[in-house]
This record gives structure tokens, sequence and C-alpha cells, in this order.
């Protein structure tokens, strides 16, 4: 685990030496964010939309922006440069286990999930969001947020490995883009029409954002928060037994 620490600790070196990296992270998100509640907080009125539980619509809007920061981790293009340098082959000639080699970076892809969740709601707020569920809501939502950060970093690594390519990985992240509008995005599941609302059910980012969305409307639905987690445990562990085949099938 050491080994792993220190691996995490050279990642977050990288990040802080390339703070230009992080701007897109938490400006984009904002950016939905504000356009999407120009356009609908007036169809949507906190007095009058039951869903929106008095709050804001950008309280409704916000558990998109998360999953959106979540989803522009630089950990995969990162790990493409030690491939291209050779300095992924010294590693891997390393005396420690292939999971160490994956589970540095996505240490420091925890690390910053957390910080960007944070500075992501904190920024938010002013737009009238309150975190119903409270204190332990506010660090559910952040640890929820930066676990996902985690799955997608992995699943990036995966076509780093399998592609070698900085085009081919960055062009890979796209795919959270189909899979974060096939969801109840601007309005509850049982208000999509029949084909979406499918779409939506059998789509797990769902699941993510109808548990995030629970913890800012509502006060500790387990019942809606649960599903969140453990799709991010089912898809963590599927990931990381992927990655580690992957290294030790490295050639």
């Amino acid at each position: 685990m050491s080994a792993a620490l220190a691996l995490g600790q050279r990642a977050l070196l990288e990040a802080w030496r390339t703070p230009e990296a992080l701007f897109p992270t938490l400006f984009i998100p904002l950016f939905f964010l504000v356009v999407n509640v120009g356009q609908a907080a007036r169809i949507f009125p906190s007095e009058t939309t039951e869903f929106l539980n008095s709050q804001s619509y950008a309280a409704f809007q916000l558990p998109s922006s998360l999953l959106l920061a979540a989803s522009f981790g630089t950990a995969a293009l990162f790990l493409v440069e030690e491939i291209e340098g050779g300095y992924f082959d010294k590693l891997r000639s390393a005396p420690v286990p292939r999971t160490t080699i994956v589970l540095g970076r996505l240490i420091a892809e925890l690390v910053k999930g957390v910080l960007i969740a944070a500075v992501l709601v904190l920024l938010a707020l002013p737009f009238g969001i309150s975190i119903a569920s409270g204190p332990l809501g506010f660090l559910l939502l952040v640890g929820l947020t930066a676990l996902w950060a985690v799955v997608f970093a992995g699943f990036m690594q995966l076509i780093a490995l399998k592609t070698r390519s900085a085009a081919a990985t960055n062009s890979g992240g796209l795919i959270f883009f189909p899979l974060l509008f096939l969801t109840p995005n601007f309005v509850p599941r049982d208000l999509l029409t029949r084909p979406m609302e499918i779409a939506a059910t059998v789509n797990p980012v769902t699941y993510l954002m109808e548990a995030l969305r629970s913890l800012i409307l509502d006060d500790l639905d387990w019942g809606a928060i649960l599903p969140g987690f453990a799709v991010v445990a089912v898809l963590g562990a599927v990931m990381l037994a992927l990655n580690v085949r992957t290294i030790r099938r490295y050639d």
C-alpha cells in the first residue's frame, strides 16, 4: 500500500504542476449549470414544482454538473505520456503488485475528486441551493462524486493501456456524454417518454444522478442513495479487475 500511496503522491504532483488542466473541470460544469438553469428555471418554478421540494431548479441540475466534473480526469493522458516515455515499463519491472500501479493514479483521482466536488458545490450554493440532507449529506455527496471520478478515470486508463494513444484516449472520454443525456437530466424519470424512461432505467449513471439529487433535495433517503453507491462499487470492481488483467498481459 505504501507503494500505491507514493505513486498517488507523484500523480498529485503532476496535477499541481499543471493547474491549467483543472480549469475546464470547474468551468464547463458551471457553464452547463448556468445555461440549463437559465433555459428551464422559469418552466419549473420552485414554488409550484413538486419534484424540487421548494428549492430552485439549480438544485435539480447540480448533480449533472457534478458528474460532468468527475468525468474530466486527466490520469489516463498522463499514463499515455508515461507509456510513450518509457517510465511505465520501469514501473512494470519494479517488484510491486500490478494492483499498485493501477491504484496509484486512482488514489490521486480520489483526492482530486473530493476537492473538485467540494469546490463545485460551494460555488453552486449562491444559485439558491441548499443540501437538504445536512452535513452528512454533503459528505456523501462529495464522496459519491469522487468515487465516480475514480471509476471513470479507471476505465479511461483501460483505454490508454489498450490503445497507448493520447488521441484515442481523449476520444474515449466522449462516451460519457451519451450516458449523461440518457438519464433523467432535466426532469424526474417518471416524466420521461416511455422509450427514454427505459433507456434511463438501464443506464447506470441514472442511479448515480438520482442518488446525488436525493442528497440535495431530500433528507437522507437511503432507498435512493444506496443504489448510487452500489453502482460505483460494482463498476469499480470491474474496472480494477480489467486494469490489472490488462497490465499483466501488457506486452
